[in-house]
Formats: structure tokens, C-alpha cells, sequence
């Protein structure tokens, strides 16, 4: 079995964000980068099915620029046996899911996982994109999958539940938290970093995917307001408030 999971490069969820040119760029900076943590349980999956099912490979993919290397090495180190990076600065999640599917259908995968969502656009895009262009079935988010033979057995999200489905491969799943759980992720040990080191990681220039949106600018959160205090037995000043000024009620 040939596994394919889509990584993206994201910013540490602890770093203080900045724009730089106009407003109109992250200001990279002195950011630490990260695997999309929802990529990571994805990866994580494709491990357990490999060691379930002897002579499978696991490949990461990562649509980006030479500075995205070191995430591409840890996936490496975590487990994965191969990489690939297409070169290219990832624009839109359009652009992403065309570049992918450009590659994939060179080289046939018979399972391809992404993350449901990457933490810093959350556009939750590019796995059914990713399906339709490709023409086979897509299911996000996805929080359950298993494998027999070609069959996969998958539990998807829906609003209020979820739903248990089938499907023959080969598939996108858009993973998250509960197609495994945090205890499972994986750190990468010494013997695993020095053997990403000799991994192949292969560059493939772009196919020229058009991105179908451009940011005009970004905005940061407005700053907190101040927080009022207000005496437990005063519940006539509270009341007055939360209906004035909150106008919560």
C-alpha cells in the first residue's frame, strides 16, 4: 500500500503574529515553525496502518519553499519513509489541492491524508478539492479509519454527529483529533533524526496551479477591553452592565 500525507508549515500556536509590507504579509521573523498539528495526526494514522500492514510506504508532501525543509525533516523523523516538496510558494488552498493533485496523478497513491484544516487560514478546503480533482471520494473532517484490503472504514464529522462510512480506495480523509488521539503523537527520538538525515526528499517544480484568491490585507484581533469589576452583592450594577454596555441581555 502507497500512503500520501499532505503536510503544510505553520506557525508555532505559542508565536505572537505581525504583518510586514503593508500589511499584506506574515512577518516571518523569528516565527517557529511547525507541522499543521491536524497533519500530524494524520501522519500518525499512516504510521499505524503501515505497521498493520507490512510493505506499506508512507510519503509527506509539502507544497512550499526550501524554508519549510526542517518541518519536511521531522515528519521524516517521526516515521515517514519519503518526502516530497513541490516548490512553490503555497498562495491559496486552490492552488495547493491543483499542485497536489498534478502530482498525484503522476504518481498514483491508493490512500492520500491531509489535515481537516490548517491552523493558521482554517479553510478546510483542500481534502475535498483535493477529491474532486481527482475524481475519487474525499471525507472531512474525519475522527475514524481503517483499512481492509481496499476497503476503508471511515467515521466522518457532521454538524450535531457523525457518520460511519465505506468506501473503496483510493481516498482523501481529512484528519483531526480522534482519527488518533494526542497521547499518540509521536516525538521524534535520536535514531529517527539522524535517519531523516539519508531519507529521499524529492523537489518537483510547480505545474503553474493558479491560486483562485489574494489577500488584500490582514488585521490583528482588537485589543481587549479593560475588565470591570463588579461587588458579588451588587446585582443591580451587573444586571446594568451586562443590558448597557455588554449588551449581552
Amino acid at each position: 500500500m502507497k500512503i500520501l500525507v499532505c503536510i503544510s508549515s505553520v506557525p508555532d500556536t505559542t508565536t505572537k503574529i505581525s504583518f510586514t509590507n503593508n500589511n499584506t504579509a506574515l512577518q516571518s521573523n523569528g516565527v517557529q515553525f511547525i507541522i499543521n498539528p491536524n497533519d500530524e495526526f494524520g501522519l500518525t494514522k499512516a504510521l499505524h496502518i503501515k505497521e498493520a500492514n507490512p510493505g506499506t510506504n508512507v510519503t509527506v508532501l509539502h507544497v512550499g519553499p526550501n524554508s519549510s525543509d526542517p518541518v519536511i525533516r521531522k515528519a521524516l523523523a517521526i516515521g515517514a519513509d519519503d518526502a516530497v516538496r513541490i516548490n512553490v510558494e503555497a498562495i491559496d488552498p486552490l492552488q495547493v489541492a491543483g499542485e497536489i493533485a498534478h502530482y498525484v496523478k503522476a504518481n498514483p497513491y491508493d490512500l492520500i491524508i491531509t489535515g481537516k484544516e490548517s491552523i493558521d487560514y482554517n479553510g478546510a478546503i483542500v481534502a475535498h478539492a483535493l477529491g474532486e480533482m481527482l475524481g475519487i471520494p474525499s471525507v472531512s473532517p474525519c475522527i475514524g479509519l481503517s483499512i481492509n484490503g481496499s476497503e476503508a472504514s471511515l467515521t466522518g464529522v457532521v454538524d450535531g454527529g457523525k457518520e460511519e462510512l465505506t468506501a473503496s480506495l483510493p481516498i482523501v480523509v481529512g484528519g483531526q483529533k480522534g482519527l488518533v488521539e494526542e497521547k499518540d503523537l509521536r516525538i521524534p527520538n535520536m535514531r529517527g533524526i539522524m535517519q531523516a538525515r539519508t531519507k529521499p526528499l524529492n523537489v518537483v517544480e510547480a505545474s503553474g496551479s493558479k491560486e483562485a484568491q489574494k489577500v488584500v490585507n490582514y488585521d490583528t484581533p482588537a485589543p481587549k477591553a479593560a475588565c470591570k469589576i463588579v461587588d458579588a452583592n451588587n446585582v443591580d450594577e451587573l444586571v446594568r452592565l451586562l443590558q448597557n454596555e455588554a449588551k449581552v441581555i
